[in-house]
């Protein structure tokens, strides 16, 4: 497959910035049922850029929850000079009619956490395979985004703990490789606040612990995010991981957003409820912001971002650190 050639916007400059896209990168993994396909997003030009693995959530759309969702969000991430790693989880709704009856399904959430570690193993043969990348992508400033259940996927690769509902033991999937992450709408704490009518779906949620999450990580909550299908908490749920989690973590709370944030899963999609371009922009320009601090790349000013939008007669959001 050729790679496509897309005119986005650097969210930090509003120039146009040519990206390349170029998928699928097709991956044989052992003991995976299917192989790794994974999408690869990257400036047009520039050397020394960093890496984002982002998962994506469960959903039900077919091709959101895949390597060909989040465009809106994935886009300005390359034009802000990232270079972005999408895979396939086995959970995307692309392969659920063939991996019904597969273990772990239907959430796959280990082999999720793993497929983002595949893909650092084979970050040198992911690199040769995209025309035009070799030679341009920092191995030593990867960051891992996660959206919904990609959220729980990125947090258990950056420290968080689960108990793994089969036997009982403590599940540690974290990879040092990874030195920052963004988490947007994950699920909060498990234990009793699991009350909804989904909660005995994800029992790996249960046991979720976030005191051995020690990277710098920036939490992305939506005020209008009541996930009750879950719990009977509200929004402030998706907050935990930013509560329960120890120094240094950032949250930004976007008002009035809803589970997708705007409309990060794809452009014009059905099931956004609260859609707003300029909320999606908004948050490209303070997560791209956030990895430049973290990685001390481009010119990106992560305090300046903040200010930008948290003030004025309509903030988009609010900023606590700690």
């Amino acid at each position: 497959m050729s790679p496509a050639l897309d005119t986005t916007t650097d969210p930090a400059s509003g120039a146009p910035a040519p990206v390349l896209s170029y998928g699928p990168v097709v991956l044989s993994v052992p003991g995976r049922p299917v192989d790794l396909q994974v999408r690869v997003s990257a400036p047009a030009t520039g050397t020394g850029l960093p890496v984002v693995l982002f998962s994506h959530g469960h959903g039900a759309s077919n091709n959101l929850s895949s390597l060909n969702g989040y465009a809106p969000l994935v886009d300005l991430w390359a034009a802000a000079g990232f270079v972005v790693v999408q895979p396939t989880h086995l959970s995307s709704r692309t392969l659920s009619r063939r991996l019904a009856d597969a273990p772990g399904a239907p959430f796959f959430w280990r082999s999720r956490a793993e497929d983002m570690s595949h893909v650092l193993d084979r970050l040198d043969e992911i690199e040769s395979a995209v025309p035009g990348l070799a030679g341009r992508v920092d191995r030593d400033r990867t960051a891992v985004a996660g959206h919904s259940l990609g959220g729980h996927t990125a947090a258990l690769l950056l420290g968080a703990r689960t108990t793994d509902p089969d036997d009982g033991s403590e599940v540690d999937l974290a990879d040092p490789r990874i030195k920052a992450g963004v988490l947007l709408a994950a699920p909060g704490r498990g234990g009793d606040v699991l009350n909804g009518w989904m909660a005995e779906q994800v029992p790996f949620f249960h046991a979720t612990d976030f005191s051995a999450m020690t990277p710098p990580v920036l939490v992305v909550a939506g005020d209008k995010d009541d996930s009750r299908h879950f719990t009977d908490v509200g929004p402030d749920w998706h907050a935990d991981p930013y509560r329960l989690a120890p120094a240094p973590k950032t949250l930004l709370t976007l008002f009035d957003a809803g589970h997708l944030l705007g409309g990060i899963s794809g452009y014009d999609a059905a099931e956004t409820t609260d859609e707003n371009p300029g909320r999606v922009a908004a948050l490209a320009r303070v997560t791209s912001a956030y990895l430049c601090a973290q990685f001390r790349c481009g010119t990106h000013d992560w305090r300046e971002e903040c200010e930008t939008l948290t003030s004025g007669r309509n903030p988009v959001g609010r900023v606590e650190f700690k």
